[in-house]
């Protein structure tokens, strides 16, 4: 086996196990509401998270803003709220970011 291989092979690796684990950490000192917890076991937070991860990465300045804007209002607002902010950001973003 190559190096470039290993180190490939080992790089999907710790991709893999971060997604498993981003989820819990980022979400381990929050209180959920009894339908958010009802989704996170419904759909393991490993799902979620390797889902949208592929966003983080794009090269899409708006959709790089957006998702930013995303976070900040997840990490201090409730789920209805979050939704509607993510939403308008990112196509007020679109249309003015082109």
């Amino acid at each position: 086996m190559t190096a470039a291989a290993f180190i490939t092979i080992a790089g999907m690796a710790l991709i893999t196990y971060l997604t498993r684990i981003l989820g819990y950490l980022v979400l381990r000192n929050r209180h959920l509401s009894p339908r958010a917890r009802n989704v996170m076991e419904s759909a393991p937070g490993c799902v979620m998270v390797s889902a949208i991860s592929p966003y983080f990465v794009s090269s899409n300045p708006a959709v790089v803003i957006a998702m930013l804007v995303t976070v900040g209002c997840a990490t201090r607002l409730s789920m209805l709220p979050t939704l509607v902010i993510s939403i308008a950001s990112l196509g007020i973003l679109q249309a003015v970011i082109v």
